[in-house]
């Protein structure tokens, strides 16, 4: 997903917000309209959006400190990768996640009066929030992998000075 050196922007993940929530929408109106319940959602997949969260923000806490030059171990550069490729990864995730419950939140809304379809409609406001967090943990996270140009480039004559 890296591409100019950008990685995933802002603008990617607002685009994959919104198509997910309009064909989640879409699908999920079709689905109803067919005489099926809607999905329910559950205070587990919350709790596991949230750890998840925390996780991969300090999975890139070693990367920030290593380029920050305060690191007390030598850091892998696979490490380093993975962990952004992985925070990527949870961007978009993340950003799947809230198209998702936000078209479920979408649907509820009319019937929100009734108390069923208002815990169901706050269940899914609560995982669109955890699919945020996540989001922004992984945005979070990418940016502590950044490797500006002039930091490469004074490692590139620190290298090139010692030979």
């Amino acid at each position: 997903m890296v591409k100019d050196g950008r990685g995933v922007t802002v603008r990617l993940v607002l685009a994959v917000v919104v198509v997910v929530a309009a064909v989640s929408w879409a699908v999920l109106r079709w689905w109803e309209g067919a005489g099926h319940g809607l999905p329910g959602a559950s205070w587990g997949s919350a709790v596991l959006l949230a750890f998840m969260a925390v996780g991969i923000y300090v999975a890139g806490l070693p990367v920030r400190r290593w380029q920050q030059g305060k690191a007390t171990r030598e850091l892998s550069m696979v490490r380093a990768l993975r962990t952004l490729v992985l925070a990527q990864a949870a961007a978009l995730t993340g950003a799947m996640v809230t198209g998702w419950y936000a078209a479920l939140v979408l649907l509820r809304l009319p019937d929100v009066d009734v108390a069923s379809v208002r815990a169901d409609a706050v269940h899914a406001l609560v995982l669109l929030l955890a699919g945020v967090l996540l989001t922004a943990a992984g945005m979070a996270a990418q940016r502590m992998c950044r490797v500006d140009d002039d930091r490469s480039d004074r490692e590139d004559d620190d290298a090139d000075a010692s030979r």
